[in-house]
């Protein structure tokens, strides 16, 4: 049987969790509006320099020389920005994922003592619904830790694919534009 004690650690661990997940959710957006932030900047020292380049141009073959010259660096950094926001949203998710794993653990462990201490007090003649609950949950943890691991798989698989995906297209526009 649970105490009031046992209750009242176990609400503020949970909150204590909680406010740490916040925390760490309000770093990522404030990393994320700072890239956005520094983004923009950039974006339109370039547009005024872009602009100023272009109001000097002389003739459509020079235009043409420009445009080209312009497409190859632009698309290095739209690549590092998507990679940027990226690896926020990926450590921000890495840090949530080992929260929630930590907690799965410990409520997979406080859940355990609590059958443990059920089945010790167990009428005499439970022993085969006993063992069928122990099973069970011995089943349910193996098929937790599985989806665990897949969902880590998944993850790295998905962030391989994006950095090849954005090194293809950096690649892509780098030959286009040496062809111009």
């Amino acid at each position: 049987m649970l105490t009031v004690e046992q209750v009242l650690a176990s609400n503020k661990a949970n909150i204590d969790t909680l406010l740490g997940l916040t925390s760490k959710a309000f770093e990522g957006v404030e990393k994320i509006v700072e890239l956005n932030l520094s983004a923009s900047k950039a974006a339109l020292a370039d547009s005024s320099e872009n602009t100023k380049s272009m109001l000097s141009v002389k003739d459509a073959q020079e235009l043409m020389a420009l445009q080209s010259s312009l497409l190859q660096p632009l698309a290095e950094k739209t690549a590092a920005y998507s990679r940027h926001l990226f690896e926020i949203a990926s450590g921000s998710t890495a840090e949530l994922s080992k929260t929630f794993e930590g907690q799965a653990a410990e409520a997979q462990k406080s859940f355990m003592g609590l059958v443990d201490t059920a089945t010790q007090n167990a009428p005499a003649g439970s022993e085969s619904a006993v063992a069928m609950m122990k099973t069970a949950v011995t089943a349910a943890t193996t098929a937790l830790e599985t989806v665990q691991k897949a969902v880590k798989q998944a993850t790295e698989v998905a962030e391989t694919n994006f950095k090849a995906a954005t090194a293809s297209a950096v690649d892509s526009v780098k030959s286009t534009a040496k062809k111009r």
